[in-house]
């Protein structure tokens, strides 16, 4: 569809707006060429009906990791090409030196702070994968008080009922710990980092996309309701 453009159209306005990071819903009457502006949700997209034409415009969706791993490298690559604006955070020297992913913020400053500054939004996803309960907790304890769509940890299912616990400690509401992700990922009997990177994201894309997943597709049940040898024989079928 081409669009004569005027003053009528709005686009100043509209570009305010995003720079100022709000997410606005675009409408354009075919007809009378009327444009209205409103804002949009995490969900909306592109909508055409043969009269109106909706289109969505703000900020990109954001994923901010804790740890600069091995494990990551790889969550960044893909997530990256899943047009994620990316940043990784890690105070720890010995890590940073040796980041090497393009595309990719890092930054060193602690990661509460990081997620403060980020000012997270319903289009933000956290991921806490440092193992380290000094790091992923003071990431975790703002990143739970924010709008952000997903908020998860790496770890054992011991682990993480631990870290439930700790979490208790902080000013944090019942309702708002339930909102933590962990362990993370949906069970598809990952093992290596490059495995475990995808089981990740597609945790993380079905929360964005509003997909209810079975219990059985999370790690914690699968492990708990599948013995060892039914999880193998159902990875191998």
């Amino acid at each position: 569809m081409l669009e004569p453009l005027s003053r009528d159209s709005r686009l100043a306005e509209l570009l305010e707006e995003v720079q100022r990071g709000q997410l606005v819903a675009r409408r354009l009457d075919l007809e009378s060429a009327s444009v209205t502006l409103a804002p949009a949700r995490a969900g909306d997209g592109l909508a055409f009906d043969g009269e109106t034409l909706v289109t969505v415009h703000g900020p990109r969706y954001r994923m901010l990791m804790i740890g600069a791993g091995q494990l990551s490298k790889y969550l960044a690559q893909i997530a990256v090409g899943l047009d994620y604006q990316v940043t990784v955070c890690d105070p720890r020297v010995e890590y940073t030196d040796t980041w090497d992913i393009p595309g990719v913020t890092l930054v060193k400053t602690m990661p509460d702070d990081t997620v403060i500054e980020m000012k997270l939004d319903e289009r933000c996803a956290v991921v806490a994968l440092t193992h380290d309960p000094k790091l992923d907790d003071l990431a975790l304890m703002e990143a739970l008080k924010s709008p952000a769509f997903y908020v998860g940890a790496l770890g054992s299912r011991a682990n993480n009922a631990k870290r439930r616990k700790r979490l208790e400690e902080f000013d944090l509401t019942r309702e708002q710990i339930a909102r933590l992700h962990g362990p993370i990922g949906l069970y598809v009997g990952s093992r290596t980092p490059p495995e475990i990177a995808i089981s990740i994201l597609a945790e993380i894309t079905a929360v964005k996309n509003g997909v209810a997943l079975p219990d059985i597709a999370q790690v914690a049940v699968a492990k708990e309701k599948l013995g060892p040898s039914t999880v193998c024989a159902t990875t191998e079928t």
